[in-house]
């Protein structure tokens, strides 16, 4: 990204911005009587800090010759609670190039404890390489305790003018008040939406005439005077489980540089249409000639490998050798350095090279294979408007046969084909298709993923033990990941842990994987086990449910601003037949229930039946029968998971003796 330098001779010659909307910004150190006597959140009671007060103001201006971005920062935050002591601790990250960097300058902090105030000193700012591209500023404010107001300033000068990003008007910590100022002249043009369900206090725009003035240019350049408000923003709280990237769902404005026009004429434009990037992406030494090297991998495989059998079985064919051939490094990275030649020789490669080479693999075999772009779930979702290829951080192949479309990603071992990661799971992708035009493609997850549980139990009141063999049964992606916990941990192990996770009085004395009901995307396993201490004097008090599928609701806030996200749509059964024992009547079983959700979005049913026949029969399942549900939905899950949980924890099954 370029930068500009002004020229010695114009260097005493500045430009002005004339001020447009003005909130009055409070002296640095100034601590007012209610921000003093602040002691809790009223509209959050678990806050464990609170921002009382944020403010940052973007423009442009010519520093030491160069023409810089400026942003200026100012927030005070209230301890609450000794939790909250970790945002005390500040790190600001700075990114930089070969040749240009970003920079802290004018930086000062203080701790607020009543009247007395504790600085950092300028020797506790330290700088702190990360990686090639980023470093830190970082510093810890001193004596802080409950009650403490920690408060600082900065100036930030960049040169990058595509790191004027935006403002994140939540996090995850409630704010009082937060404010986002720029000024930005006519030459810059960027890109802003507003993200999140929050909406804006105060949203104002002004032009502001001749506020821009470049040395050894005729006309002064307009400004556009921007105003940004949120008050009362609460937190953005992530811990719950089953959501996509919080990128997606908290507020914040983002602004993307679009195109800059040159003081001096001529224009740059960032943001490029798709049919740009299919042309760029056609010719990338990173991407595009990495995907011709069909000839490399026709030499290095066994011709076999590439002619034998129809398309799907060659399609399958190369996918598993692919999967056994490399070992994924875990690394992302997919725009730059990407050497597939090189990463099939070494059998290890990064996400792009593997994939890179299977798209290569399928079209030496004369299948239709191309690569589809995408985000991973942790990352966010790519916006579909205009290209920003930072949003993307992923390479699949997208594989098309008689009729049929398949993404296939040979990174993971234990994944069947036609099936993605879970990390891959994120609505939607770019395929690149280099003949025409690339488009967009739904994401669509394996419907068949369930956990299923058939036992037969019986009670030996002699022996006073119950004996039974139950089978478990992984469908879709619960096998794949019971097929890596099988395929990582030793049986002795894997045996120690399950009767740990049980109970006390339960061992397994036999496992086996039952291949002959097991496919690739099926796995059956068979147990025999031993339950004691059933016996309470004349009593027998037996949970039917051996292995609990839930032992937790994992939804528990009050209520939820964001959608829930599985995914993959699930189905979880428990059926089981409890021989009753000799000499032993049915004294008190658990009661029936019947719960769905609106649009039969789940459902769940418990029913334990005597059917006169010396046995007892319980059947046992819960849907859920969408990957994903709206916030809307959210009571009705945490209602169903609720009972999900006491079906399995209270059920209670009591035989009394003759």
């Amino acid at each position: 990204m370029p930068y500009f330098r002004v020229t010695t001779i114009f260097c005493a010659l500045f430009f002005y911005f004339q001020s447009g909307i003005s909130q009055e910004k409070p002296e640095f150190g100034a601590i007012s009587q209610s921000e003093s006597a602040f002691t809790s959140y009223e509209k959050d009671e678990e806050a464990t800090a609170v921002y009382l007060y944020e403010y940052g103001d973007n423009y442009f201006e010519i520093r030491d010759d160069y023409i810089l971005l400026i942003t200026k920062y100012h927030a005070k935050i209230k301890i609450l609670e000794k939790e909250g002591f970790e945002y005390a601790n500040i790190e600001i990250p700075l990114y930089r190039s070969k040749t240009r960097k970003e920079k802290i300058v004018n930086i000062k902090a203080l701790t607020h404890n009543g009247e007395i105030k504790h600085s950092v000193n300028t020797g506790e700012f330290f700088n702190e390489e990360v990686n090639e591209k980023w470093s830190q500023t970082k510093f810890t404010f001193p004596n802080v305790k409950v009650g403490s107001i920690i408060e600082y300033e900065f100036e930030m000068q960049s040169p990058f003018y595509f790191n004027f990003t935006g403002w994140d008007f939540q996090s995850d910590i409630p704010k009082v008040y937060s404010e986002f100022n720029a000024k930005i002249p006519g030459n810059w043009l960027y890109n802003r939406s507003l993200k999140g369900n929050l909406g804006l206090d105060v949203n104002d725009a002004n032009v502001v005439k001749g506020c821009f003035k470049f040395p050894g240019t005729k006309d002064d350049s307009d400004c556009e005077s921007l105003k940004y408000v949120m008050k009362d923003i609460p937190a953005f709280k992530d811990s719950e489980a089953y959501m996509l990237s919080s990128n997606n769902y908290r507020s914040k404005l983002e602004f993307e540089l679009s195109e800059y026009k040159s003081f001096y004429g001529g224009t740059e434009k960032y943001t490029k249409s798709w049919k740009d990037v299919d042309k760029e992406f056609k010719t990338d030494k990173d991407i595009g000639s990495q995907l011709r090297k069909k000839s490399f991998f026709e030499k290095n495989v066994d011709k076999s490998l590439l002619t034998e059998g129809d398309e799907i079985t060659r399609a399958k064919n190369i996918y598993e050798f692919l999967k056994n051939h490399f070992t994924w490094n875990e690394k992302y990275s997919i725009w730059q350095g990407n050497k597939v030649k090189k990463a099939f020789d070494e059998k290890k490669g990064n996400v792009a090279e593997i994939n890179i080479a299977l798209i290569n693999l399928l079209n030496a075999a004369d299948i239709e294979a191309n690569m589809m772009v995408m985000a991973t779930r942790k990352r966010g979702l790519p916006k579909k408007t205009h290209p920003v290829m930072n949003d993307f951080n992923y390479i699949v192949a997208k594989v098309d046969i008689d009729g049929e479309s398949y993404l296939l990603d040979a990174t993971d071992k234990y994944m069947p084909f036609g099936m993605l990661p879970f990390r891959c799971l994120n609505y939607y992708g770019r395929v690149m298709d280099f003949d025409k035009e690339s488009y967009w493609y739904d994401i669509v997850a394996e419907k068949k993923n369930s956990i299923m549980l058939r036992a037969q139990m019986s009670i030996d009141s002699n022996e006073k033990k119950l004996e039974g063999v139950f089978d478990l049964i992984n469908t879709g992606y619960k096998k794949v990941s019971q097929d890596e916990v099988l395929a990582t941990i030793k049986e002795d192990s894997y045996i120690e842990k399950l009767e740990e996770e049980i109970s006390d009085d339960f061992y397994i004395i036999s496992h086996e994987k039952n291949l002959k009901y097991s496919n690739e995307k099926k796995l059956t396993e068979r147990f025999n086990f031993e339950i004691e201490n059933l016996f309470q004097g004349d009593n027998i008090y037996l949970n039917p449910f051996v292995i609990k599928f839930f032992d937790k609701n994992p939804f528990v806030a009050s209520e939820r601003n964001y959608p829930v996200d599985f995914g993959y749509p699930m189905k979880y059964q428990y059926v089981v037949n409890i021989k009753i024992p000799d000499g032993y009547n049915v004294k008190s079983i658990p009661e029936n229930k019947n719960f769905s959700m609106p649009d039969n979005g789940g459902i769940l049913k418990l029913n334990v039946s005597d059917n006169n026949s010396g046995a007892l029969n319980l059947f046992f399942t819960f849907d859920l029968n969408s990957a994903h549900y709206n916030n809307a939905y959210y009571e009705g899950l945490k209602q169903l998971f609720n009972e999900a949980v006491k079906s399995q924890s209270q059920s209670l099954i009591v035989f009394e003796k003759i």
